[in-house]
């Protein structure tokens, strides 16, 4: 194997955890599924540094990653609301953002023959707490009792995050389609 492809190995593996963590949680194996996110997260990380540290950027990292982390997030979720973790409502708006984002994008592409994506910070952000969420319904439900206060109020920081990415994402995409309409001869 070709050292620059370790990266998208590790990604390619990532995927591959993704089961285990659904069959985990769906078993109610708690303890597990934390300690699968974990090797999950750490293996996102280190991906992320052997690309920077070494400049083993490919085309097809460059799209795995995100589809890897897209893959888990929402098996993850699915698989947290099937079991009654999470409301299915919250789900639907996790999908609905994603889904508007990845359409807007194809036709952003459609028309300008470009797309170059930089995520916005309230994404990462948006990314961390649907993260930590999801994280603390699981320690929740078979680890550590949490206060209901903390879990209501960190499923309204997604919610309120969730929608604000992807109205801020609608609103950027739209201005940069409107501003290539406007400078097209």
């Amino acid at each position: 194997m070709n050292l620059r492809q370790l990266p998208n190995t590790i990604t390619l593996l990532r995927i591959a955890l993704t089961g285990p963590i659904i069959w985990a949680l769906a078993t109610h194996q708690y303890v597990l599924v934390l300690w699968l996110l974990l090797v999950a997260g750490l293996s996102d990380g280190l991906d992320g540094w052997l690309v920077r540290r070494y400049g083993w950027y490919t085309r097809l990292g460059g799209y795995l990653d995100p589809l890897a982390d897209k893959i888990l997030m929402m098996g993850t979720y699915f698989t947290v609301a099937w079991t009654g973790l999470l409301p299915w409502w919250l789900v639907a708006v996790v999908v609905a953002r994603d889904l508007i984002i990845v359409l807007g994008a194809m036709a952003f592409r459609a028309m300008t023959r470009s797309l170059e994506m930089q995520p916005l910070f309230i994404s990462k952000a948006n990314t961390f707490f649907q993260i930590v969420l999801v994280l603390s319904v699981i320690v929740n439900a078979g680890v550590l009792a949490l206060p209901v206060w903390y879990l209501d109020g960190l499923l309204l920081l997604v919610l309120f995050t969730t929608v604000s990415s992807g109205l801020a994402y609608v609103l950027t995409w739209g201005r940069k389609a409107w501003m290539h309409g406007r400078s097209a001869p």
